[in-house]
C-alpha cells in the first residue's frame, strides 16, 4: 500500500527535473561499469515553499565534477580532488563506500563544494538512468544530474 501511495509523489518529484526520468530507477550496477559522467546540473533541496534552486558552480574554468564506473569501483574528480570509492552490491543496489580522495589545496568554494558532493554520492537515495543521462538524489532531495561523455563497455 505504502509503494503504491508514494508512487504518484515520485512522478511528481521526476517532473521538476531536467530531462524527465522515465528511465530506470537504481539500474544495475553491471549497466554502469565502463561509463562516465559529468556533472551538469545540481539541484539543491527545495526551499520550504518547494521551489528547486540550482546550485552555482565556480565558473573559473576549472574541471567539472565527474564520476566513472569500473569493477567493483567508482572514481573521479569531486570538485578539488580526485576519488575513488568501493561500490557494494545489495538490496538497494549498491552502495558507494570507503570514499578516499588526494589532497589538494582548495578555494573553499570548492573545498564546500566537494565536501557536499561526496556526502551525497555516499548517502545517495537512489539513482535514474534515462540513456545518456544520469539522476543520484541525495537524502535532502538534492539532486546530480550527469551527462554520459564515455562508455567504454559493448
Amino acid at each position: 500500500m505504502g509503494i503504491v501511495t508514494l508512487a504518484p509523489f515520485f512522478l511528481i518529484g521526476c517532473a521538476n527535473l531536467v530531462p524527465p526520468c522515465p528511465g530506470k530507477t537504481t539500474p544495475p550496477y553491471s549497466e554502469l561499469v565502463g561509463t562516465q559522467w559529468e556533472l551538469n546540473r545540481w539541484n539543491m533541496a527545495p526551499n520550504t515553499m518547494g521551489e528547486v534552486r540550482l546550485r552555482s558552480m565556480p565558473s573559473d574554468g576549472g574541471q567539472k565534477i565527474s564520476l566513472q564506473f569500473s569493477q567493483g569501483r567508482a572514481s573521479g574528480y569531486s570538485g578539488c580532488n580526485r576519488f575513488s570509492a568501493q561500490i557494494i552490491e545489495d538490496s538497494r543496489g549498491f552502495q558507494i563506500e570507503q570514499i578516499a580522495t588526494t589532497r589538494m589545496a582548495c578555494a573553499s568554494n570548492r573545498d564546500e563544494i566537494e565536501r557536499e558532493f561526496l556526502y551525497l554520492l555516499r548517502d545517495y537515495r537512489s539513482i535514474a538512468r534515462d540513456g545518456n543521462y544520469l539522476l543520484i538524489i541525495g537524502p535532502n532531495r538534492e539532486v546530480l544530474g550527469f551527462n554520459l561523455i564515455q562508455r567504454t563497455n559493448p
